[in-house]
């Protein structure tokens, strides 16, 4: 297990890209060293950007709240509208 760990740890070390030195000069402050190219250009960007990293962040504590807790007890849940009718 801890082999599975390392090497997944190094491979992720590995595919993370740096910028190169005019890469760096280019982008603006705070985004400096993440990437090669131009980081966002226009307000319009960094709305496109923020917004969908909220998206994502609800969508994965919603899809972690429903896994880690269902609620399939509850009565009305279509698990047991299938399980009622089968036992009829």
């Amino acid at each position: 297990m801890k082999t599975k760990i390392i090497t997944f740890l190094l491979l992720l070390k590995c595919a993370i890209s740096f910028a190169c030195d005019l890469c760096k000069k280019n982008q603006p402050k705070g985004f400096e060293n993440i990437t090669h190219g131009d980081g966002p250009q226009d307000n319009i960007d960094y709305i496109i950007m923020y917004s969908a990293i909220v998206i994502v962040g609800y969508t994965l504590i919603m899809s972690l709240k429903y896994l880690i807790r269902p609620k399939e007890n509850e009565s009305n849940h279509i698990k047991n509208l299938i399980l009622d009718n089968k036992s009829n």
